[in-house]
């Protein structure tokens, strides 16, 4: 018999992660689901090893929780199917392949090849969805300051307008890709992106394609002032923003680096690292985890 491994975040959804994972009994009310907690699993190879070719693992949560079980599971051969069930707040990875995935159960095995590195503070992790620089890792910053005093549900886009306005001071940047290497004055957003979609929405690469391996792209939203930026930011939620190529840039590549001049907070598919004065993106290269796609 087929057994579902539900493999749930207890934080996910505001707290309510277990619950809402828990929806799925009825889905599978004939055939046997086991819950885990995704926290209490320190060895994932381990717990590969007992499954059966046609067992699958069912994740629940949002992108932190994705991303937590990708950098989890690093090295690893994947067992056969991998299932999304989105618990999260944050679920920017669903928006992004929503038109070809529908809602509810989606197989998303294959989403979790051939994943684009990040380099931080010496420090490497894998992604999903994108890299956050500037006025973003700002706002997850602070919105996990408010996660911590208080249970309301976290408002990023009024986060980001009061930052934009008051709080946040825009940077000078070296971006540089494949080698190349371009200045900015003024840069309020610097996100490399592995998917279209992050922040809650945001669309700072409209033509970025996740299925798309080798490349990765990165905004710069630069040298406009506040009044300006403000203006055009709600229209990053639609990926027009880059109709003001006089303040918003896309380039893509290979080998991505983004330097600031002062520590600014930074997010990997939500995830907050403080003070962060650097990083560097490598897209996958061609072949990379190949005997995933064989596996089992």
């Amino acid at each position: 018999m087929k057994t579902y491994y539900i493999l749930y975040n207890p934080k996910a959804g505001n707290g309510r992660g277990k619950e809402r994972a828990e929806e799925l009994t009825l889905l599978f009310d004939d055939e046997e689901a086991r819950y885990l907690d995704m926290m209490t699993i320190h060895d994932y190879a381990a717990l590969f090893s007992f499954l059966m070719p046609e067992d699958a693992l069912v994740l629940c949560g949002g992108d932190g929780t994705l991303n937590r079980f990708v950098n989890e599971t690093q090295g690893l051969t994947l067992p056969n199917d991998i299932l999304y069930y989105a618990t999260g707040t944050g679920n920017d990875f669903l928006e992004d392949i929503r038109a070809s995935a529908g809602t509810g159960l989606v197989s998303i095995r294959h989403y979790l090849d051939m994943l684009p590195t990040v380099t931080v503070n010496g420090k490497n992790y894998r992604f999903l969805n994108g890299v956050g620089f500037g006025i973003d890792g700002y706002c997850c910053e602070e919105g996990d300051r408010l996660r911590g005093t208080s249970e309301k549900p976290v408002n990023y886009t009024a986060i980001a307008i009061k930052g934009l306005l008051f709080h946040y001071k825009p940077v000078n940047a070296v971006v540089t890709v494949d080698g190349v290497e371009k200045h900015y004055k003024k840069v309020w957003l610097a996100p490399t992106m592995n998917g279209r979609y992050y922040g809650g929405g945001m669309i700072p690469t409209p033509k970025q394609d996740r299925l798309q391996n080798d490349t990765v792209s990165t905004l710069v939203m630069h040298g406009s002032g506040k009044l300006k930026t403000l203006m055009v930011f709600p229209s990053i939620f639609k990926g027009t923003h880059i109709k003001h190529t006089e303040m918003a840039e896309v380039l893509s590549g290979k080998h991505i680096t983004v330097e600031f001049d002062r520590p600014t907070p930074l997010q990997i598919d939500g995830e907050t690292i403080p003070g962060v004065t650097s990083y560097s993106v490598t897209a996958a290269e061609p072949g990379e985890n190949l005997e995933r796609e064989t596996a089992g």
